[in-house]
C-alpha cells in the first residue's frame, strides 16, 4: 500500500484521466474475433465513472465490439451513459491520438491505461504489441505499449503532470506470428529526457509466453473479473493507494486456480516496485520487521465474550474474516477457510496476526462486518455489535473504519416437477425466481432472518407436459429472468442475472442429466451444457421427508463457513463407495449429504 504522504495531496477524481480500450472485432480475420473485451472495458469505465467519480470527459473510451454497441450494458453510472455518445472505434489512429496527443495535454495527477483484447510480444525486444481493430494482413496496426509508457516518462509530458501512471492489460503475451502476412512492423514513439519521480505501475493478465483466459460464454476476462472484484466500491484514491495489494491478491487467487488445475495464467508485475519505488520483495528480506496490528485490550475481549456467547457462526463469517484484512490494508492468509469453529476462535486468530500500517486490530473490522450483515435477522444483536466497534475505536484511539461493501445480489430459478395425479405421461411443472434482497441476510431454509423475494413466472396450469416442453420453456425464461421486477431494481445498478437453477423432482427423475440439457450460446448459437453455464442443483423432496431438522443443521454448518472449510469437501475413492457411505457421511456435522 502507498504511504499516505506519497500520494499527491491533490489526487482525486478531478485530476484523474484514463484511456480505456476493448477490442473484439479485428479486420485481419474473423478468427481473431473475441467476445468479452468490450464488456470488460465498459465495466472498468463503469468503476471509473461510478465509485471512482471520474468525470466522463476525462476518459477516452475506445470500443470495437462484435455486437451492436447499443446492445452493450451502458447502465451503472451517469458518467458511463455520457460516454455512450463519445466513444470511438479502437483503431491505431484513435489509440495513438488519445494516448500521445490528447491526454498529455491534460493537467492531472494520475493516468489509467486499461486495454482488453489480443496481445503479442515482439520476439526481438519483448515489447507488448496490442493489435487494433483496423489490423489487416500484411500490416497489423497496433499500439506498442512499452514504447508508449517510455514516452510517458519523458519531458514530452509536462514535468509536474501525471506523477502516477497505471497500466492494466487483460491480454495474452504470446510471441507474434512469424508468418509474413502478420507483419507488425516497427513502432517506436521516441521521447525526450526522462523525468525523475514519475512512477509507473504495470500489471498484465499473464506472463510472457502465456495466454490470458477469456470466458466467451459470459463475455468476461478472468483477469478483469478479479481486478474489478478487488476494486469494488473504492474511490480513485483508495484504488491507486492499494493497487499493489490488489495485484498481490489477484496473483494469489490465480496461483490457487493454477494449483487446482482450473487455470494456467499468472498475472505479473512487470517491475517489482511499488509506487514509492521500494521493492515488493523488501518484506521477504531477512531482518525486516513486519508491521503488527494493535491488540484488543481486556475490555474489548470482555465485550466480545458477552456478544459471542452461544452464537453460531453466521453465514457471512468467512466474508467478514477476509474483509478484515482488506480493511486493515494487508493481505489475507493464502489458505482458504476459517481458523476456528466459533466466533471467539476466529477473533482470537485475527488478534494474533500481523496487521496493516495504520495499527487497526484485525478483529475490529471483523466485528464491524458482522454488525452490518449478520445482524439483519437480529437487530438488537446488530446494535450491540456496532456499539462495541464504536467504543473500541474511541477507547483505543484507532483510525476511522469504513463500512463493508453491500452484499452481492443473487438470483436462482427454481423448476418443480411432479407426477401427473391421473397417471398420464408428462409432469406438472412450475417455475419461480428467488432473489436475495440487497442488504438482507439469506439463511438456510427455515432458519431465522430469511428474507427473500419470490416471483412466480410459469406453470403448466394443471396439464402434464413432457420434459422437452419444460426444457424449451426454461430456455425461454432464462432469456428474460435477469430483468428485475418493478420494485426490486436498484437505481443505477444493472439487472441481476440468474446464477443458479434448482430442480425439485420426483424420485424417478433423480438420476436425470438436467445439467446436460443443451443451451444455445455465443454468436452462432452453439449448444452448451446447462451445467457449464449455471450452477445446477437437483433435489428430491421425497428424499427429505422426516429429515428436515438434520438437513437444515448440516446446511447451516456449510453456509456459515462460506463453503470454505477443509471439512466441507471430502474426496471419495472407488473403494469407499459402499452401502454404508451415506450413513458415515451423515454421522458428522459436515459435509451436507
Amino acid at each position: 500500500m502507498i504511504p499516505q504522504g506519497f500520494l499527491p495531496p491533490t489526487l482525486g477524481p478531478g485530476r484523474t484521466f484514463a484511456l480505456v480500450a476493448g477490442v473484439e472485432s479485428y479486420a485481419v480475420s474473423h478468427h481473431w474475433n473475441l467476445h468479452g473485451p468490450a464488456r470488460d472495458a465498459l465495466r472498468f469505465a463503469r468503476w471509473l465513472t461510478g465509485p471512482g467519480q471520474v468525470p466522463p470527459d476525462h476518459v477516452r473510451l475506445l470500443l470495437s465490439p462484435l455486437e451492436d454497441p447499443d446492445a452493450l450494458d451502458w447502465a451503472g453510472s451517469p458518467g458511463l451513459e455520457a460516454l455512450r455518445g463519445t466513444y470511438r472505434p479502437a483503431t491505431e489512429e484513435n489509440a495513438k491520438s488519445a494516448l500521445l496527443d490528447e491526454l498529455p495535454e491534460c493537467d492531472g495527477d494520475l493516468l489509467w491505461i486499461f486495454w482488453a483484447g489480443h496481445g503479442y510480444t515482439d520476439p526481438r525486444g519483448g515489447e507488448l504489441m496490442l493489435p487494433c481493430a483496423d489490423a489487416r494482413p500484411g500490416r497489423i496496426r497496433h499500439l506498442n505499449l512499452d514504447s508508449a509508457l517510455r514516452w510517458w516518462r519523458t519531458d514530452l509530458v509536462k514535468h509536474r503532470r501525471f506523477p502516477l501512471q497505471a497500466a492494466l492489460v487483460d491480454a495474452c503475451r504470446v510471441d507474434a506470428p512469424r508468418d509474413a502476412r502478420w507483419n507488425f512492423g516497427s513502432s517506436d514513439y521516441g521521447g525526450g529526457a526522462t523525468v525523475p519521480g514519475r512512477r509507473q505501475f504495470r500489471l498484465y493478465a499473464s506472463r510472457e509466453g502465456e495466454a490470458a483466459q477469456n470466458d466467451a460464454e459470459r463475455g468476461a476476462g478472468r483477469f478483469t473479473e478479479a481486478l474489478l472484484g478487488e476494486l469494488g466500491g473504492r474511490s480513485v484514491r483508495e484504488g491507486v493507494e492499494g493497487l499493489a495489494d490488489t495485484a498481490r491478491s489477484i496473483h494469489r487467487a490465480f496461483g490457487e486456480l493454477r494449483e487446482r488445475g482450473e487455470g494456467w495464467q499468472l498475472p505479473q508485475f512487470v517491475v517489482d516496485r511499488d509506487w514509492d519505488a521500494c521493492s515488493f520483495l523488501d518484506e521477504d528480506q531477512p531482518g525486516v520487521t513486519l508491521p503488527r496490528a494493535a491488540r484488543l485490550d481486556q475490555a474489548a475481549w470482555d465485550g466480545l465474550g458477552r456478544l459471542f456467547e452461544g452464537r453460531d457462526l453466521p453465514r457471512c463469517a468467512y466474508e467478514a474474516y477476509v474483509w478484515a484484512f482488506r480493511a486493515a490494508g494487508c493481505a489475507a492468509p493464502l489458505q482458504g477457510g476459517l481458523p476456528g469453529d466459533t466466533l471467539l476462535e476466529v477473533a482470537s486468530d485475527l488478534d494474533e496476526r500481523h496487521g496493516g500500517p495504520d495499527g487497526m486490530p484485525l478483529a475490529v473490522p471483523f466485528v464491524r462486518f458482522l454488525g452490518e450483515r449478520a445482524g439483519a435477522g437480529d437487530e438488537r444483536w446488530a446494535a450491540l455489535l456496532r456499539d462495541w466497534v464504536s467504543t473500541t475505536l474511541e477507547r483505543l484511539a484507532l483510525p476511522v473504519l469504513l463500512p463493508p461493501p453491500p452484499p452481492a445480489r443473487r438470483t436462482a430459478l427454481h423448476v418443480r416437477l411432479e407426477p401427473s395425479p391421473g397417471g398420464e405421461d408428462g409432469f406438472l411443472a412450475r417455475m419461480w425466481l428467488r432473489r436475495d434482497e440487497p442488504g438482507r441476510v439469506r439463511e438456510p431454509a427455515g432458519g431465522p432472518g430469511r428474507r427473500e423475494a419470490y416471483e412466480h413466472i410459469w406453470e403448466s396450469e394443471g396439464e402434464p407436459v413432457p420434459l422437452d416442453a419444460v426444457r424449451e420453456e426454461l430456455l425461454r425464461r432464462l432469456g428474460s429472468a435477469g430483468r428485475a421486477p418493478a420494485g426490486h431494481a436498484e437505481a443505477g445498478r444493472p439487472p441481476q442475472e440468474v446464477e443458479r437453477i434448482e430442480f425439485h423432482v420426483p424420485y424417478e427423475l433423480l438420476d436425470s442429466d438436467f445439467d446436460q440439457w443443451p443451451v444455445p450460446r455465443g454468436p452462432r448459437g452453439r449448444p452448451r451444457p446447462l451445467g457449464l453455464l449455471y450452477q445446477v442443483v437437483v433435489r428430491c423432496p421425497q428424499e427429505r421427508e422426516d429429515t428436515g431438522a438434520e438437513w437444515r443443521g448440516k446446511w447451516r454448518w456449510l453456509w456459515s463457513r462460506g463453503g470454505r472449510h477443509a471439512d466441507a469437501v471430502r474426496v471419495v475413492s472407488d473403494g469407499e463407495a459402499g452401502d454404508g457411505l451415506g450413513m458415515e457421511l451423515g454421522a458428522g456435522p459436515a459435509p451436507a449429504p
